[in-house]
């Protein structure tokens, strides 16, 4: 009977630790996938604790052309003296992109290994309610928004594994957010979030209008990828790590809450065109000269009708009155003074 008991508690741990050994295995077995090279394959400066076995095909060493080579020898090569957790160092492959091949001397090409990748990310923010990128812009609260990524790291799905990335948003209050609720509650992961294609776009996985997650104010966004530790070994912007973006999310659009701000042009338009026929008329009249061409109109018509009256005298007359240089008044005098000597004159004609 003691026998039974020991036996069935034996076959009681075996089945536990078998148990044990299936859990850990499966994550390994996907960590080894993202970090298993094949020949063809392509990997990104920084990644670290590769498996190259099935690229070098039983050769120890790597060799690269400069573009354009003709040379049968390469202008680089390197030991691999483990092929099961190799380092695509900044230092040997950052100034060497392109096709590294296997070789079975330092001076023979044994065929392809893999092709090497200066590792690129971005992303923008869209505000998906009303198709507009928002990337460094404002949105309205309670609007939806996703995210759109370019990257060339998705050349990772070709080792049979989708790419993770971690998308980071910081909101106004510093808090660090994981995941994101749309408009509909559903939650979306965005750190680990898994890419396939580039460009890539999130849906529309952020809806603003829950205030209490989400205040008011402005969000620090960007994208990471680390890869086999490639953000840790090559950690810059642009390239393992996107350039960091920020949105505003408020319920105004700050330009309106700008008190400089103009929002009717057309009345400061009116006060300056009200002001100028002002001027203008306070400028414009100006005294008309002085003229004598009126005072002197009515004195001519008497001296005209005056000159038929004189028959003998006329030439006697009308000979003094061009020599006068007199003004018109004192011409006048002279006239009326002429015609009373003539009329006195013709009176003693007619006495005698």
């Amino acid at each position: 009977m003691a026998d039974i008991v020991i036996i069935e508690r034996t076959w009681g741990i075996i089945f536990l630790l078998s148990l044990v050994a299936s859990i850990m295995i499966n994550p390994v077995a996907a960590a080894d996938a993202i970090s298993t090279i094949s020949q063809g394959n392509t990997v990104f400066i920084g990644e670290q604790g590769l498996d190259i076995t099935a690229a070098m095909n039983g050769d120890t060493i790597l060799g690269w052309f400069a573009s354009g080579s003709t040379s049968s020898n390469p202008d680089y090569t390197i030991s691999v003296p483990s092929q099961t957790n190799f380092f695509i160092s900044p230092s040997d492959f950052g100034s060497r992109t392109g096709t590294w091949y296997h070789m079975s001397s330092l001076d023979k090409a044994n065929g392809i290994a893999f092709s090497v990748a200066d590792p690129s990310l971005e992303i923008r923010v869209e505000d998906s309610t009303v198709g507009v990128d928002v990337t460094n812009k404002w949105v309205s609260t309670d609007d939806d928004l996703r995210f759109r990524i370019d990257t060339n790291l998705v050349q990772i799905n070709s080792r049979g594994v989708s790419v993770p990335i971690a998308i980071k948003v910081v909101s106004p209050n510093g808090a660090t957010l994981s995941a994101l609720t749309d408009k509909n509650g559903a939650s979306t992961s965005i750190d680990p979030y898994q890419i396939s294609t580039s460009p890539q776009y999130t849906g529309s996985i952020w809806s603003t209008k829950n205030r209490d997650i989400y205040p008011t104010g402005t969000y620090s966004i960007w994208a990471e990828c680390n890869v086999n530790s490639m953000k840790d070994n090559y950690g810059q912007t642009g390239k393992t790590i996107s350039s960091t973006i920020s949105l505003l999310n408020q319920d105004q659009n700050p330009l309106i809450g700008n008190k400089n701000y103009v929002t009717n042009p057309t009345t400061a338009i009116a006060t300056i065109t009200t002001k100028v026929p002002t001027t203008f008329i306070t400028a414009t009249p100006t005294t008309p000269p002085p003229t004598t061409v009126v005072t002197t109109t009515p004195i001519t018509a008497p001296l005209t009708e005056t000159l038929p009256t004189i028959t003998e005298t006329s030439a006697a007359i009308s000979t003094t009155i061009p020599t006068t240089t007199k003004s018109p008044g004192f011409g006048s005098i002279i006239v009326i003074f002429a015609g009373i000597v003539g009329a006195v004159l013709y009176a003693r004609m007619r006495q005698e």
